[in-house]
């Protein structure tokens, strides 16, 4: 499986909704200091079942809501959304029976500020546990993508 496109909204500084197409074998992303570049790197993390706020470089879950700026309110919810290409078949036979057959398999996850989150799988709603079986067996997940 490889990443096609990341959704970016409401998480750390990505304020408004904001789309990474990744249509190339090999991207790039680079930018001045505080931009948002590793920023990047914890939505995916994050968005694929990462628990623990120290790896997200926070000391909340909470913390990668959008908190507001001089000129920005306060988000109150964080949302990512990785959409993956699923078109090598060979590499589908990793992924559970049911997910085998999608062309592209699209992961989301919300946080609300009331600490409520949500998981989804091609905008059906899922459990953590459903996410990370996903990732199983594919070499992809938290600590390896």
């Amino acid at each position: 499986m490889h990443i096609k496109q990341l959704e970016i909204a409401g998480f750390k500084s990505f304020v408004d909704r904001s789309v990474i197409h990744f249509d190339h074998d090999v991207i790039g992303i680079v930018g001045p200091n505080g931009c948002g570049k590793s920023n990047i790197v914890d939505a995916i993390r994050w968005c694929m079942g990462e628990q623990s706020a120290k790896h997200l470089r926070g000391k909340a879950m909470q913390d990668v809501i959008f908190s507001g700026s001089e000129s920005r309110s306060a988000h109150g919810m964080a949302e990512v959304t990785i959409t993956f290409d699923n078109n090598d078949r060979e590499a589908a036979l990793a992924l559970p029976i049911e997910y085998r057959d999608y062309a592209d398999i699209a992961v989301t996850r919300r946080l609300y500020r009331d600490g409520t989150s949500e998981y989804e799988i091609n905008k059906a709603q899922v459990r953590l546990k459903d996410i990370t079986d996903l990732f199983l067996g594919t070499g992809v997940g938290t600590k390896a993508y």
